[in-house]
């Protein structure tokens, strides 16, 4: 009602029960969520501006730590640029702003809001995060949750620096959907060292390479024979020719 009172289009959803493939979770909520607003994006050339808060960053990066997260995951919001699920470009103004604040403005300015019920739920690992273990250990360490801010923009950082290192000292290239990445500026490159670049080259063509991935692909580069490929999750694949290696996204191979 109050978009419309702005004359500004409206498009509403829901996501039925069968396609959460069981009992509804927070990864199921989710990615229909991201599917949604992807689409509509897509259709309207648009993007999809979320009201993330300094708040939100600081959890994602707790939730990272407890996954045992690299330095590329612990950049969690603060990673640029921002895009996000595969979908549309996505921009999050409010990211510096703490939660309190933004309260604290919708009360001053009578601007009408609704608390998602399910905030509360303890069900849900973010919660149980919010609510009780960043207040604990704000509470054994002050400054804990300033931490892992600081933390996250380190992280963000160092993305920032190996995707300027790879687009000036690698410079692949995307032909057709597929990545094209050339061998000569990477020879000599350690197992370790092509476990830092893989996430970062998949990450162009929106494939999202697990720690699994990650250690095969490393494994095999370095020793990779002209002709040799192997898959990776999701159906995408990894193929070495005689001067690149090939990254081919699921998308391409049908």
């Amino acid at each position: 009602r109050t978009a419309m009172a702005l004359e500004l289009p409206v498009v509403s959803g829901s996501m039925p029960s069968a396609a959460s493939a069981g009992a509804p979770s927070e990864a199921s909520w989710r990615e229909a969520r991201w599917r949604f607003l992807n689409g509509w994006a897509e259709e309207h050339r648009a993007t999809v501006v979320t009201a993330h808060t300094r708040d939100d960053q600081i959890e994602t990066v707790v939730l990272r730590l407890l996954r045992e997260a690299g330095p590329r995951g612990l950049a969690g919001m603060l990673a640029e640029p921002s895009t996000s699920h595969g979908g549309a470009r996505v921009a999050r103004p409010l990211l510096h702003v703490p939660r309190e604040t933004v309260a604290q403005y919708a009360v001053a300015r009578a601007v009408p809001f609704i608390e998602d019920p399910s905030n509360r739920s303890m069900a849900h690992q973010r919660n149980r995060v919010r609510h009780e273990l960043l207040p604990a250990l704000e509470s054994a360490r002050p400054g804990f949750g300033e931490w892992c801010w600081e933390l996250g923009a380190r992280g963000a950082a160092w993305r920032r620096e190996l995707a300027q290192f790879v687009d000036e000292s690698v410079a692949p290239t995307e032909v057709d959907g597929a990545l094209m990445i050339p061998l000569a500026p990477l020879r000599g490159v350690t197992t370790a060292g092509w476990a830092i670049l893989w996430p970062e080259l998949a990450a162009r063509i929106g494939v999202t390479m697990d720690w699994r991935g990650i250690a095969r692909a490393s494994a095999w580069a370095p020793t990779a024979k002209s002709g040799a490929h192997i898959p990776l999750s999701g159906g995408a694949l990894l193929e070495r020719t005689r001067s690149t290696f090939v990254l081919r996204a699921a998308s391409t191979l049908y």
